[in-house]
């Protein structure tokens, strides 16, 4: 399978009902309150995941990821640390690392990490107390940094600027939510990999 340009993050099973099938995704689940509400939905999106042939990962919750086989994780800075979460997974999951700059970047693909989250790249309010965003400028910084490694921009992200972001793909929360079969194919084809 090749690696998705498009991760969605997502708490609904309604939004990994409307991405699946418009081509290739990576699903992330990401569930704020406690680990069982983390693993019922995680099961519920892999088994939606596994029929369409897209890979499912586990935001933050190692645990998780490994008591329902999701195909990996994504562990953010105040996670499990990229070595500690490798060591835990295994050689053969996908590990997602978040970073915002070329130092971090090095050092969470030499502890491991498959590929990396970068931003924030633009303001969201998504989520709250992140750093001031990093802008297409240090997410090329990164890019730049670790050559061979898919880097994913997130934060503020949608179709009209997804295009002009250097690297290998885009993760997107709002910008889905709204219409997630309209949003996922836009996404899509502005990147190039529609089905």
């Amino acid at each position: 399978m090749v690696f998705p340009r498009l991760h969605i993050i997502t708490d609904s099973l309604d939004v990994v009902r409307g991405a699946l099938g418009h081509g290739p995704v990576a699903i992330q689940v990401r569930v704020k309150t406690g680990d069982r509400d983390a693993y019922q939905l995680t099961v519920a999106a892999l088994e939606l995941c596994r029929a369409a042939g897209a890979l499912c990962l586990v935001d933050d919750r190692v645990g998780v990821a490994i008591a329902t086989g999701a195909d990996g994780v994504h562990v953010g800075a105040e996670d499990l640390p990229v070595a500690a979460a490798r060591r835990v997974l295994g050689p053969a999951a996908i590990l997602g690392a978040t970073c915002r700059d070329p130092a971090s970047a090095r050092a969470a693909v030499a502890d491991g990490a498959s590929y990396l989250g970068v931003g924030p790249v633009f303001a969201t309010t998504t989520k709250a107390g992140l750093p001031p965003p990093i802008g297409p400028a240090g997410l090329a910084a990164v890019v730049d940094a670790v050559p061979g490694t898919p880097v994913i921009a997130i934060a503020g992200i949608t179709a009209a600027n997804a295009a002009d972001l250097p690297g290998y793909g885009v993760a997107a929360i709002s910008a889905i939510a709204a219409d997630p079969a309209g949003s996922t194919a836009q996404f899509l084809r502005v990147l190039g990999v529609a089905a």
